[in-house]
């Protein structure tokens, strides 16, 4: 449940972030909260210290990308500056944009709903793939594959490129296509200087008076998936630095059905220590 913030309204709580009304309405407040959601439920307990490494790794990839972005104040690893003392180190004060109603997914490799649809249809999002992959294999070149942005309560959908056309027209989408594709190309490559592998990610963007801008979070454990390069390579799938240790324990434990059970001790430390250890690699 979100807090109340001295000042600031609270005008939108979703699974795991927090946006507040600034008191002079020159930003917002988005706190990342250590809730931890999986196959759209969020679970219980959280991760000790969620919110915070995410917004330090989200701050750290926006200081890398040259593109317009949505911080206005990089104050969140202070108790300083616009950012309130309660939720300092896992906060950041940001633009208001009209935000586009889609996920900008890039995958170089294929794993998670794109293997299901793939094991189905040979394809992904409408764009057809080689025959004869396998879950964790690299594709011959990243592809993009956006989904749109339910409105609450619902499911994101995964769709094609000529549905976002549809949704934006065919200047932004293209402008959202190139830029993602772009920024994967980029960001694999210092993921992979530090012995990680970029398997996929999913960029947010808004207009800011007419300029796409990059918002929400950016390339951390909760929008992409990381996996540990020397382990792929021997043929280990499964050596990630997400949430994927939370996905395959409910997997494992759940059917789906009715409210998820309560994650044991061990998935939260796990769980945690991968968010940490993924930040030392990438960072140090």
């Amino acid at each position: 449940m979100a807090q109340e913030l001295d000042g600031w309204t609270l005008a939108y709580s979703g699974k795991v972030r927090d946006l507040y009304e600034s008191p002079d309405a020159s930003g917002l407040l988005m706190v990342a909260s250590d809730r931890v959601s999986a196959f759209d439920h969020v679970l219980e307990p959280g991760i000790p210290d969620k919110g915070s490494l995410l917004t330090t790794l989200s701050l750290w990839w926006f200081e890398r990308l040259d593109l317009p972005n949505h911080v206005i104040s990089s104050t969140a690893v202070s108790a300083g500056g616009q950012v309130p003392d309660a939720v300092a180190g896992r906060a950041m004060v940001v633009k208001r944009l009209e935000m586009y109603p889609i996920e900008c997914v890039v995958r170089g490799y294929l794993s998670g709903s794109g293997w299901v649809e793939y094991s189905r249809s040979q394809s992904v999002c409408g764009v057809p793939l080689p025959a004869g992959l396998n879950d964790g294999d690299r594709l011959p070149e990243p592809i993009y594959t956006p989904a749109w942005k339910a409105p609450l309560g619902l499911h994101d959908e995964n769709i094609t490129y000529e549905r976002t056309v549809e949704l934006v027209g065919e200047k932004v989408a293209s402008r959202l296509r190139d830029l993602s594709l772009s920024t994967f190309a980029f960001s694999s490559g210092i993921a992979a200087d530090r012995g990680l592998i970029l398997a996929d990610t999913k960029f947010e963007f808004g207009d800011d008076n007419g300029t796409v801008t990059l918002a929400d979070e950016v390339l951390t454990s909760d929008s992409s998936r990381y996996w540990d390069l020397a382990a792929w390579q021997r043929g280990e799938r499964g050596v990630s630095f997400d949430k994927q240790v939370v996905r395959d324990w409910l997997k494992a434990n759940w059917d789906q059905h009715g409210e998820p059970p309560r994650l044991p001790d061990d998935v939260v430390r796990l769980t945690a220590d991968r968010y940490r250890e993924l930040i030392t690699r990438l960072t140090a």
